[in-house]
């Protein structure tokens, strides 16, 4: 079993910045495919961004693709969200994800879930 530990969310202005982080502790954080989601009040959970034990793949909904950047760092067992010209539409809460599969964005095929850490962007 892995825990997860989100943090870095917050409040900023549209086009702004903001990095969240993932921490993991328990079993082997590069056995995982790591992953973010987010969810806006009275909408479903939606895939992010992804990316792969190694940090060699990664994937992005189109929605962030150009904006967002996800990262791993193995050695610190952390994965990273880097978000840049934020919008209002970006504002939920995201929470990491890990995943024992081979490569996926399918929120159900992820294991593991972080608590969550509000987004708010305005505008």
């Amino acid at each position: 079993q892995v825990q997860l530990v989100e943090s870095g969310g917050g409040l900023v202005q549209t086009g702004g910045s903001l990095r969240l982080s993932c921490a993991a502790s328990g079993r082997t954080f590069s056995n995982y495919v790591m992953g973010w989601f987010r969810q806006a009040p009275g909408k479903e959970r939606e895939f992010v961004a992804a990316v792969s034990r190694s940090g060699s793949t990664r994937s992005y909904a189109d929605s962030v693709k150009g904006r967002f950047t996800i990262s791993r760092d193995n050695a610190k067992n952390t994965v990273y969200l880097q978000m840049n010209s934020l919008k209002p539409e970006d504002t939920a809460v995201y929470y990491c994800a890990a995943s024992t599969t081979f490569w996926t964005k399918n929120r159900s095929e992820y294991d593991y879930w972080g608590q969550g850490t509000q987004v708010t962007v305005s505008s």
